[in-house]
């Protein structure tokens, strides 16, 4: 009995041995993990510079999916993280004009990505490297934090319903408000008159009790401006950060997009 129990441990260091030699080790995760689900967001550009100033903003939405933008039209496709080198597929981008120096925003993404940079992550700092242009580009979480929701002032520039997604010159003029205090209390304008109420904050839900509002008459465009502001300020919605935006939306559809003051 003495000679087994003397050669299990033996036995026990044989086979670790034996597990190191055969590359048994637990392997790491892979380095393009650590881009996951995270936005980044240009900081300094060596070589050619952004047109119309930028930001290039690059988010890993899916372990093999790209978003990006250079301050114009957002590109999206497929992406192999591989060797350390940033390989895009195919990318679909959307159709807005953009005017002026922005209007080359999208030439210069596309040359880029289509370089196939070179990339590296240290901590919160992502680079992309390419024969003729390096970035630096700072995880958005760190470079813009998430403004909060209760106490900031914040400015309504989009409105939502089921079918579309709308700015107009008349919501841009109006710039309706809305302001959360942190005893509940509601103040804002729609654009045509102001109002005062309460909400109860809870996580991501923000449930509007029924606001009071000046009686002034509200013409034309400014009117439905009103209306949409007042639809989605009434009841129960789900309220979403990011960085120093936010939206509100009712599970039917309806919601408003907002900028900080």
């Amino acid at each position: 009995m003495r000679i087994l129990r003397a050669a299990v441990p033996a036995l026990l260091a044989v086979a670790a041995l034996t597990a190191c030699s055969n590359g048994q080790t637990p392997a790491s995760p892979p380095p393009q993990d650590d881009l996951l689900n995270r936005t980044f967001v240009s900081t300094t550009v060596s070589g050619t510079p952004i047109p119309g100033g930028g930001p290039l903003t690059v988010e890993f939405v899916e372990p093999d999916r790209i978003s990006a933008t250079a301050g114009c039209n957002r590109a999206s496709g497929t992406v192999d993280l591989r060797d350390g080198k940033l390989t895009t597929g195919t990318l679909a981008t959307t159709m807005m004009a953009c005017i002026g120096d922005k209007g080359e925003a999208d030439a210069w993404m596309t040359s880029l990505l289509e370089a196939s940079p070179a990339w590296s992550l240290t901590d919160d700092t992502l680079t992309l490297r390419s024969d003729s242009t390096t970035v630096t580009l700072l995880d958005k979480k760190v470079a813009q934090p998430d403004r909060p929701l209760v106490g900031t002032t914040w400015v309504v520039d989009t409105t939502i319903d089921p079918n579309a997604i709308t700015t107009s010159a008349a919501l841009e003029q109006s710039t309706p408000t809305l302001t959360i205090a942190p005893d509940g209390n509601v103040t804002g304008s729609t654009g045509c008159n102001r109002f005062t109420g309460t909400a109860q904050v809870s996580g991501d839900t923000v449930t509007f009790g029924p606001l009071a509002t000046t009686r002034m008459a509200c013409m034309g465009e400014v009117a439905d401006v009103e209306r949409a502001v007042l639809t989605v300020l009434d009841g129960q919605t789900t309220a979403t950060v990011d960085a120093d935006r936010l939206r509100l939306m009712r599970a039917d559809g309806h919601g408003l997009g907002l900028h900080a003051q």
